[in-house]
């Protein structure tokens, strides 16, 4: 954990800075999964309450950012990847960066349920509560199930945009979680095989730390396998049609292609050209959830001219 005594004692801050501290790639994909889940759902809301609703659920992301950032500071500072993260490199107090992510979690909870509905709110809650406590102090550190588990924090965005427009939950917005909470191993683990010293060094169980990589190769191309059936089970909801399907079966052919390569490989060819592969397919992995979701979105524009949808 975090010594706070050994932090707090940083320059004064810039306002890109603070940006940074909210892991703002991470909540372009919590806005984005968001929207396309409250955009989807058979219910309409309100622009006005739509984008208040995008805004507070990114913030909750930003205060799960920070939160993280806070508590993961020690080894944040090890890592080649995070040292020159706000906290780590002495920019932002660790007090600060705790404060901010309280202060957020709060304000992003009620004005979501003053906005939207208390459902939703509470939604955000959890969802806050999983990625601060369940995965950054708990499962990160003990398991190298850590992200198999803590991948559901990333997974819920879409579930809690559809709980906005219609104050609950369905088989569509499960699916949704399903999609993101299956593509969350492979894809972590692919960006863990070409830095495993970083989470080595850094004391993280990571599964390429804990039982090589080898096995990781392995469970890469068995999520894989078990991520197909998930996301074109998806494209058969109500919420899915043919543009959705076809493109679905291209990238998931695409994903099980790429993910047996990374199997079949020994670690004298991927420390020869550099882990190629591996950052391939790490790459690959984040335009095959945004192209999936973004397949969803187009079906349900073209859904009211008859052009989407089944």
């Amino acid at each position: 954990m975090t010594d706070l005594t050994a932090l707090d004692q940083s320059p004064e801050a810039e306002f890109g800075d603070y940006v940074a501290l909210l892991k703002p790639r991470v909540m372009s994909l919590v806005v984005f999964t968001a929207l396309v889940g409250l955009l989807v759902a058979p219910v309409q809301v309100h622009p006005l309450v739509a984008f208040t609703s995008i805004l507070f659920i990114a913030l909750g992301g930003g205060a799960s950012g920070a939160l993280n950032m806070w508590y993961d500071a020690d080894i944040d500072r090890v890592m080649k990847r995070t040292r020159s993260r706000p906290v780590p490199a002495g920019k932002i107090a660790a007090g600060d960066a705790l404060g901010l992510g309280l202060v957020l979690s709060g304000i992003s909870v009620v004005m979501l349920g003053l906005a939207a509905n208390w459902f939703a709110a509470a939604f955000l809650a959890f969802t806050i509560f999983f990625y601060a406590v369940v995965y950054t102090v708990w499962l990160k550190r003990s398991t190298p199930q850590n992200i198999v588990i803590g991948g559901a924090a990333g997974a819920f965005p879409p579930m809690i945009g559809w709980a906005v427009a219609t104050g609950g939950i369905s088989a569509e917005s499960v699916l949704m979680f399903a999609l993101i909470f299956m593509w969350t191993p492979p894809h972590f683990w692919a960006l863990a095989l070409f830095m495993k010293e970083d989470y080595s060094n850094a004391g993280v169980p990571m599964l390429t730390v804990t039982h090589g990589r080898k096995v990781t190769r392995k469970h890469i191309f068995g999520y894989t396998l078990a991520l197909a059936p998930v996301a074109m089970g998806l494209g058969l909801t109500s919420i899915g049609g043919p543009i959705y399907m076809a493109v679905a079966a291209v990238l998931n052919a695409g994903f099980i292609r790429g993910a047996w390569r990374i199997r079949a490989r020994g670690e004298e060819a991927a420390i020869a050209d550099g882990y190629a592969a591996e950052k391939g397919f790490f790459r690959f992995s984040l335009a095959y959830l945004f192209l999936h979701f973004g397949a969803l979105l187009a079906e349900a524009a073209l859904r009211p001219y008859g052009l989407g949808g089944w």
